[in-house]
């Protein structure tokens, strides 16, 4: 039955395997490592899980190589299993969007539009992606003002009590983050934020909403700070997230507001020339 299943693998996977380089030769592929990329491209579109059945159906594949294909991504992080038996994205690709922003041109795209950014000179602005179910800062941008927590590059924080991670959260279907919190326990860091999943996704909705993310005392007391995501071209999840805080105590009902403002602006200039 295996030296079955494989045979049908291969045969099955054979014609989405044809390419042509630059010299115009068709290359030799691995006919498993293309379908497994199809089968994650096919997840990744969808708007809800999809089960082995359907996915067989848009693939052409049998049943029992999309299952072995499924079972080897869930494995190795790639994908996760629903609820509802379904698939999704699992939080390993999100590891490899970060690296690739990082090394792609987004830190020196944020550092040259925030170094001039007047609505936010005297505020410090930090850069982060998401690495599973923690944001990893990636750049800072000092302003003139002392700030009360060290927000420093290559430090983590949970994504979920953080502007920064829920902003980018909230680009993420609700299936998607509660497969990227089964893994790490909400456990607060102060007594503000929600505690349940549930209550996270409630605010997750609010998020997706407004354009924005807000971090009210929940990474440290007596700190807000204020988060919009970052898109590239053709996603639809974001790649990345500009954040601001402020000393609560200190801070005006219109500075807020214009530091909320300033922010998204922030991340909308970044998302344009990323291409989004």
């Amino acid at each position: 039955m295996r030296v079955v299943a494989a045979q049908e693998a291969v045969q099955e996977a054979a014609p989405s395997t044809r390419a042509v380089d630059a010299r115009g030769q068709s290359p030799r592929l691995v006919p498993a490592v293309a379908r497994a990329v199809e089968l994650l491209d096919l997840v990744a579109s969808a708007a809800e899980p999809l089960g082995i059945s359907e996915l067989a159906r848009r693939l052409r594949l049998s049943k029992s190589s999309v299952h072995g294909l499924a079972t080897t991504l869930v494995h190795c992080g790639l994908l996760e299993r629903s609820s509802g038996a379904g698939l999704t994205i699992g939080p390993k690709s999100m590891a490899w969007a970060g690296a690739f922003s990082e090394r792609s041109n987004l830190v020196s795209t944020f550092g040259e539009i925030a170094r001039d950014f007047p609505p936010l000179a005297e505020e410090t602005v930090m850069l982060s992606v998401l690495d599973g179910s923690q944001v990893f800062y990636l750049a800072c941008r000092h302003g003139s003002k002392p700030l009360a927590v060290n927000f420093r590059v290559g430090g983590r924080f949970p994504a979920w009590c953080t502007s920064t991670g829920k902003a980018m959260l909230a680009t993420l279907a609700p299936a998607q983050v509660r497969a990227v919190l089964e893994a790490a326990p909400m456990r607060p860091l102060t007594r503000h934020g929600p505690a349940t999943v549930d209550a996270l996704l409630a605010q997750l909705a609010q998020v997706r909403e407004q354009g924005h993310a807000v971090d009210d005392e929940e990474t440290a007391e007596g700190m807000n700070c204020f988060g919009a995501p970052v898109f590239a071209a053709g996603s639809t999840q974001a790649v990345a997230a500009v954040g601001v805080s402020l000393i609560k105590s200190t801070t005006t009902a219109d500075r807020r507001e214009q530091v909320i403002a300033a922010v998204r602006e922030l991340a909308q200039r970044l998302s344009a020339r990323l291409g989004a």
